[in-house]
């Protein structure tokens, strides 16, 4: 009995600071820590759990030496898990995972080096596939899938509308206007080169785009250019999902831009 006693009055000073300084850096959280190691030297090792102002446990995460190494997860206010994500060397690796309230998995998406890369893959309720995206180190690809609720392939997605206004011999210019098939207001337009069969955002130019149509107006210049032009356009679908076209113009001169 000697010892127990001995024993909980040397943990509660530690475990007193532990918490006390995590409540300094978050005003409604508490922390408790369960099966757990201290590393002097090097840091916390084990897993620590966060509690809201209500006492809902919101995440726990797993340490080594103070940084995450193993499963994260989060949760829903009613405690079910909301997410779950696997870390090494504090990055997150394999798969991260959401799910609905009800517990079925919504989506799952592929980490290397904390970076999305590969395919990553919805699901319905029903435990079907809702979508499939590519990504490579981050950025999305071309590769897309939507599927409906029996497991049909999506395949009517609108195709952009092209109309040209040649002013080249009068004041030099060339006017292209683009607009959706099915007339939806839900994109935005963008020019740049995608042989690389990646949506970059930081190589492209937003084309302006108002209720729907984008407008773009290219100039003459001495400086001799492709003739033709690529615009991409991230269009919104049904699933919520943004489906990426691109399309080639072909224009009637070669020194425009």
């Amino acid at each position: 009995m000697k010892t127990i006693f001995k024993t909980a009055l040397f943990c509660l000073p530690f475990l007193l600071i532990i918490n006390c300084g995590r409540q300094a850096n978050t005003k409604n959280e508490t922390t408790v820590i369960e099966d757990s190691l201290a590393v002097p030297d090097t840091g916390y090792t084990g897993i620590r759990r966060y509690f809201s102002g209500n006492n809902q446990l919101t995440y726990e995460e797993t340490l080594k030496n103070s940084v995450r190494n193993g499963l994260l997860k989060t949760y829903y206010p009613n405690g079910d898990v909301r997410q779950t994500f696997w870390y090494e060397n504090g990055l997150r690796e394999d798969s991260g995972k959401w799910y609905h309230p009800e517990g079925q998995i919504f989506r799952s998406t592929p980490f290397i080096q904390d970076t999305i890369h590969g395919t990553q893959v919805q699901y319905f309720r029903n435990g079907r596939i809702r979508a499939k995206l590519g990504f490579e180190k981050g950025l999305r690809t071309f590769f897309f899938e939507e599927y409906m609720p029996n497991g049909q392939l999506v395949r009517n997605y609108p195709d952009v509308v092209v109309k040209t206004s040649d002013n080249y011999n009068s004041n030099g210019t060339y006017n292209i206007s683009l607009e959706l098939s099915n007339s939806s207001k839900d994109v935005v337009f963008f020019r740049g080169d995608f042989s690389k069969g990646v949506f970059d955002t930081t190589a492209v130019t937003t084309i302006r785009t108002v209720d729907g149509v984008g407008n773009l107006t290219l100039r003459k210049s001495s400086t001799q250019t492709k003739p033709y032009i690529e615009i991409l356009a991230e269009i919104l679908t049904g699933h919520g999902n943004k489906y990426l076209l691109v399309k080639q113009i072909d224009l009637l001169y070669n020194d425009l831009n």
